[in-house]
């Protein structure tokens, strides 16, 4: 028998757990936060990423952390919130969905944000890379990827032309400059 709607929100509103989380480019021995979407309740697990007005709502609880939705505009009010928090979670409500890159990007970039940034959701190994160079400390594979895969996808390239949030120089600038 399918689950009817109400039987289908709860299953959506009920804390997730990453089984497989890379964390600094290793596999996490253990993941303690959940991922919580229900932006009305307080969920009983923690430590938890909640939607953001949840979280601005419990700011004083420290087992909370702010999840921002791929759509959400990062402003610099916001940023300076966010930035007493000691993690991020970042949603990527379908691989395909980009704007999560950006987010990531902007808190490390613009804004400086020290703390642990988390894609959640969607996330794929063949991302794995990217969301790294974006600033990403921490991602939560979806349940039918293979941390190994993940493992091994991080290590594949060693040398990369573009600048990125840790490495702020070119490739060609870094032979310009050598040769000088």
């Amino acid at each position: 028998m399918p689950p009817n709607d109400k039987q289908a929100d709860a299953i959506e509103l009920t804390p997730v757990h990453a089984d497989h989380l890379i964390e600094n480019g290793e596999l996490a021995a253990e993941n303690a936060w959940c991922v919580s979407y229900d932006a009305e309740a307080l969920p009983e697990q923690r430590p938890a990423f909640v939607p953001l007005a949840l979280w601005k709502a419990h700011q004083e609880d420290t087992e909370l952390a702010p999840l921002l939705a791929s759509d959400c505009e990062l402003t610099a009010i916001l940023a300076d919130e966010i930035r007493s928090a000691q993690a991020v979670a970042i949603d990527f409500p379908a691989f395909t969905d980009g704007r999560g890159y950006t987010l990531a990007r902007l808190l490390r970039e613009r804004f400086g944000y020290q703390g642990e940034v988390r894609a959640v959701g969607d996330v794929l190994v063949d991302q794995l890379e990217y969301m790294r160079r974006c600033g990403f400390t921490a991602m939560a594979l979806r349940d039918d990827q293979h941390p190994e895969d993940a493992l091994r996808a991080l290590s594949f390239f060693s040398v990369h032309y573009q600048p990125d949030v840790q490495e702020r120089q070119a490739l060609f600038e870094k032979r310009l400059n050598a040769n000088r």
